[in-house]
């Protein structure tokens, strides 16, 4: 037992997103430090599959109609046999660096850990790859501001993200995971990184843990989740007396879809799919 807690479980959720897997695995083969096993909680139409891993992988089948990601990823966790958890979203591509450096902060802090998240455009990442051109290729995010050595404390723990993060095994436990009372898409990450700050939790912003978001078609605003978004929100808010997603849901009250202000939120109508379909951007940062 003792060997297992030294190691280092990789845990992500897929739903029809397939390639994006295959690269992320690439991108774990190709680390300098590899993790000891991979997690992957599968909620895709079809089941997904991987071979020749340098790693163990487990793949458990998780069928739902829906998107529940506090669920899946806590299902992750639990699945996950070793003390170092590392939660990296389908599309993001961990650099040779990234699992290394994240390891070697959270061995001597036990804190809340971010990776340096870069986004890639539509061509970036089909196919071959070489990390020097997925450096130069990406984007910063224009909000969460990396060092480019050490780690930074972030006050925020509105700007945790779930996409690229690390934590013991631990304090996860001690946190309870994500709330599985967020049901589908959204705010279950920012709930997640308020209550881990409210029990002392420091966030840490990892230099040199780099990880390359893949390019896929997006929705700004998520119309397709706007009931999620509105339940969860809600949700949220009792508990925190504040708006999480603020920016979409002020998106959602400008087309007229919800009613909106300091202690209110209704949902008024869903969009059409043609709304839907006019949000649909390649847009990246």
């Amino acid at each position: 037992m003792e060997a297992a807690l030294m190691g280092v479980s990789v845990c992500t959720i897929v739903r029809n997103r397939r390639p994006h897997l295959q690269q992320l695995v690439e991108g774990l083969r190709r680390s300098v430090l590899q993790p000891e096993e991979l997690i992957v909680v599968d909620m895709s139409d079809e089941p997904v599959s991987l071979s020749r891993c340098p790693f163990h992988v487990c793949i458990d089948r998780f069928e739902t109609a829906g998107l529940p990601l506090a669920a899946a990823r806590n299902r992750a966790a639990r699945l996950a046999t070793h003390d170092k958890l590392i939660f990296l979203d389908v599309d993001c591509i961990p650099l040779a660096s990234c699992i290394g450096r994240l390891v070697e902060v959270l061995t001597v802090e036990d804190a809340l850990l971010c990776a340096d998240v870069r986004y890639l455009g539509p061509d970036d990442a089909r196919g071959a790859w070489e990390e020097n051109d997925l450096l130069a290729r990406g984007r910063a995010h224009p909000v969460r501001s990396f060092p480019a050595h050490g780690i930074r404390d972030e006050r925020n723990p509105g700007l945790f993200w779930s996409l690229a993060f690390a934590i013991r095994r631990a304090r996860f436990d001690a946190l309870g995971g994500f709330d599985e009372g967020f049901t589908g898409y959204g705010g279950e990450d920012t709930d997640f990184g308020f209550r881990a700050a409210d029990a002392g939790s420091r966030l840490l912003f990892v230099g040199g843990a780099i990880a390359c978001h893949q390019h896929h078609d997006g929705y700004d605003p998520p119309l397709q989740h706007i009931a999620d978004i509105v339940r969860n929100a809600r949700y949220f808010q009792r508990r925190w007396q504040r708006w999480p997603m603020e920016g979409w849901l002020r998106a959602f009250a400008d087309r007229g879809l919800i009613r909106w202000n300091d202690q209110q939120l209704d949902l008024l109508r869903l969009p059409t799919s043609r709304e839907i379909d006019a949000a649909r951007t390649q847009a990246w940062p």
